[in-house]
């Protein structure tokens, strides 16, 4: 009755968002009094979940599960936890895992809870904290299924260490041809250093920027820093930036740990897609901007002359402590 996690990679790379995922399930499987198992798909190197508590990994090698394909991979998870007895899935809250948890969980007949952002409140029964209405409050489900599959939100419970002993075992789902039904055409990557859905630290900006010809500023900040650049729906939509860094309600989700505004004004839909990060920095010259409300600490200003600044500040700190 082991716990189950689906631990993402991209190009043979396990992801960051993985590792939370198996910190988080290896929570879990103490307070259940079990273990974890992992499985990946075509990922080149799994040693590293040992650290973070995974105990056995099942390891798929399969050409056909190169590009992601939702029916594919939740037949597969399916039939990991099929083998395994598992009484609980642990799910990130990336793209691909919402993609392919709803078709998991008819699979399994299980229960499904996205956006989960603590360990359970009891497991018998068994109960999980969720964020709701686009990370306004919060709600705690029961989940009464014999399969239970949760998704956890990013950053909500972070990387714990936990050395285990692991051991690996191929495994070899039996997939069909209507798991290709859909065909991946082609895949559109974004460019960035540091993309959106890793990134701890986010600097976005808006149409207070004026043209993307001052993008060059935004960029430099998000350098010093180590983080990904963003933009608001409008600057995508005049094509300004790629839509690969929209965030918001009908763009990408942020759950960073610091999410830096620059000329966004604070539109609902804007902040739906934020809310999730642990401190958010506004910068803008109008006073009255709603995201001012919204903000953990804001600066009223030009950006013009507020974000060379700050960048240079940044510049000499990381020179004193390097």
């Amino acid at each position: 009755m082991s716990v189950l996690v689906y631990t993402e990679s991209e190009e043979g790379k396990i992801k960051k968002i993985a590792l939370e995922a198996v910190s988080y399930a290896k929570g879990v499987a103490d307070q259940l009094g079990t273990s974890v198992v992992a499985i990946s798909i075509n990922a080149n190197d799994t040693s590293q979940l040992s650290k973070y508590g995974a105990s056995k990994v099942l390891e798929v090698s399969n050409e056909k599960l190169n590009k992601f394909n939702a029916e594919a991979y939740a037949d597969a998870i399916g039939q990991a936890a099929k083998q395994e007895s598992v009484q609980v899935i642990v799910l990130t809250a990336s793209a691909n895992s919402k993609f392919l948890a709803p078709t998991l969980a008819v699979n399994l007949n299980a229960g499904f809870v996205p956006n989960v952002v603590a360990l359970p409140e009891s497991t018998a029964p068994f109960k999980v904290k969720h964020s709701v209405f686009t990370n306004k409050a919060f709600a705690v489900t029961e989940i009464t299924t014999d399969v239970k599959i949760v998704g956890i939100g990013k950053n909500s419970h972070g990387l714990t260490e936990n050395e285990t002993s692991m051991t690996n075992e191929a495994f070899s789902p039996n997939l069909d041809a209507h798991d290709f039904d859909m065909e991946i055409v082609s895949v559109d990557k974004a460019t960035d250093t540091v993309t959106i859905a890793d990134a701890e630290i986010v600097v976005s900006a808006g149409r207070g920027m004026k043209g993307p010809e001052n993008w060059g500023m935004i960029e430099e900040l998000a350098a010093t820093l180590g983080a990904a650049t963003a933009c608001s729906k409008p600057v995508s939509d005049m094509g300004w930036r790629p839509h690969s860094e929209h965030v918001g309600q009908t763009g990408k989700p942020v759950a960073s740990n610091l999410y830096i505004a620059v000329g966004i004004s604070g539109a609902i839909q804007h902040l739906a897609g934020i809310n999730a990060s642990k401190v958010k920095v506004v910068i803008n010259n109008d006073p009255e901007a709603p995201f001012f409300k919204a903000a953990d600490y804001g600066i009223v200003g030009d950006a013009f002359e507020i974000v060379p600044q700050l960048t240079e500040k940044l510049k000499e700190f990381k020179a004193q402590n390097a």
